[in-house]
């Protein structure tokens, strides 16, 4: 009878090993970098004005080897956040490179020849410290000359890129980049997942190249195409870009898309949202994501877009952004391999005031199913950690913290809140104001009954 109890605690525990192997197995891991903006001008000169051409004339006053939040990154920062990205996970299944690799600089300061010189350093520098993994890469506004006004149509800069890039794209791939900056592959060459990366600058609303225009570069057409085949070939897929849809969180009615593309793109996820897994943007250089809704009554989540932080510590110029600069951000996303749900999120920084006082080390920041307490990374759960958000000064804290990369540490208050949670929640342009009405109405109504309620107890309490 011992022996039997002997041999059953042995069997219980091969199996628990087995299940544990089993369960690891499903699990894959991916890194997203983003907003690299090397400023190839960054020195540490006396004078602080004239540390970094990025700053616009700002003072650079505590510039260090690692930058300073006036200036874009320097070269040191740079390869500190790839060598960072080895050590932290050597061998990810694959790398997400979503653009914007040229500083905040006038474009009298760059030239065609310089773009492509800043993209063929930083290739070379992923290449180099991860030799033997994929990477899908997108463009970003700034990985162009002049800025924001990337075209419809075969030029140089896609033509070069695309010969930096080879290594990482398939014949296929290289013909579609050559014409319009996207393209769509295999994920990892396996049957049944797929990767659409996609030139999202073409409908930035900056870009007069294509304005007028219905479906630039044939993109929109492409992209409902390929994503009508996935769902035929019982395919799931990740998309990823560059400029988002929707409002950037830091300044109230700033979209990025103008509204007739943000409509087409958001008609494009709701229509295919049962193959689209993830899709993952920068950007804004800030920690954020958005939510997709089911276009009936009552919505339920669909889809989330997440939007990783920047490298760049870069403090914006946005008019209307009191400071808008945060520390230096990497990321791995955790998923499922049989799947592809995106199961977690880690975020990694490197706090830029400490880095150039002592030895710079990037570290974990957070990890978001301990952080906001779901259980995984699906739209299920993002609706969760919104609702959250909305309603728990706790959470939305936290949130808010994270959003700069634990650079920004003051209290969000009740306007921060509807901008946080209303550019979370509506993509739309329309629901969008609608949010910020019905969130304001609510957060006066909230302002004003505990003011009712003390002055009802002050009439009684003086009869």
């Amino acid at each position: 009878m011992e022996g039997f109890e002997l041999n059953m605690s042995v069997v219980k525990l091969i199996l628990s090993y087995l299940l544990f192997k089993e369960a690891h197995a499903l699990s894959g891991n991916f890194w997203h970098i983003t907003d690299l903006h090397w400023d190839y001008t960054f020195n540490l000169s006396n004078d602080p004005e004239l540390v970094c051409n990025s700053s616009s004339n700002r003072p650079a006053t505590n510039a260090g080897k690692y930058g300073d939040y006036v200036c874009d990154s320097p070269l040191h920062l740079i390869n500190s956040s790839v060598y960072a990205m080895k050590d932290i996970l050597p061998d990810p299944d694959f790398i997400v490179w979503t653009g914007d690799n040229t500083p905040h600089v006038p474009n009298k300061y760059l030239d065609e020849k310089k773009v492509l010189h800043i993209i063929s350093r930083l290739t070379h520098i992923i290449k180099q410290v991860f030799p033997h993994t994929k990477v899908y890469s997108a463009l970003g506004n700034h990985d162009y000359h002049q800025k924001n006004q990337l075209p419809t149509f075969s030029n140089n800069i896609y033509n070069q890129t695309a010969e930096m890039w080879q290594d990482w794209l398939d014949p296929e791939s290289q013909e579609t980049f050559r014409k319009g900056g996207y393209y769509t592959e295999r994920l990892l060459n396996r049957t049944g997942f797929r990767m659409l990366v996609l030139n999202t600058n073409l409908y930035y609303d900056q870009n007069k190249e294509t304005v007028g225009m219905e479906d630039p570069a044939d993109q929109f057409n492409w992209a409902d195409r390929i994503l009508t085949e996935a769902a035929n070939n019982k395919e799931k897929v990740y998309i990823i870009g560059h400029v988002p849809p929707g409002f950037f969180e830091k300044k109230r009615f700033k979209p990025w898309f103008t509204s007739e593309f943000n409509q087409v793109y958001l008609e494009l996820i709701q229509r295919h949202h049962s193959v689209i897994l993830g899709q993952f943007f920068g950007h804004h250089h800030t920690d954020s994501f958005r939510m997709f809704y089911s276009s009936e009554e009552p919505r339920s989540p669909i889809s989330t877009m997440f939007l990783s932080p920047g490298v760049t510590p870069w403090k914006t110029t946005l008019p209307g952004v009191e400071d808008g600069a945060n520390n230096p951000g990497i990321r791995v996303f955790e998923y499922d391999t049989q799947t592809l749900l995106v199961k977690d999120v880690v975020t990694y920084y490197l706090n830029l005031t400490h880095a150039n006082g002592a030895r710079g080390r990037w570290e974990k920041e957070y990890r978001l199913t301990e952080s906001f307490r779901v259980p995984d990374a699906s739209p299920a759960s993002m609706h969760q950690v919104l609702e959250r958000i909305a309603n728990n000064r706790c959470y939305l804290q936290k949130y808010y913290e994270f959003n700069s990369v634990s650079y920004d540490l003051t209290e969000c208050d009740s306007d921060c809140r509807i901008d946080h949670v209303c550019a979370a929640r509506e993509v739309d342009f329309e629901k969008y104001e609608c949010c910020l009405q019905k969130e304001g109405a609510a957060a006066i109504q909230s302002g004003i009954l505990p003011l009712i309620s003390v002055a009802v107890s002050l009439v009684l309490a003086s009869r």
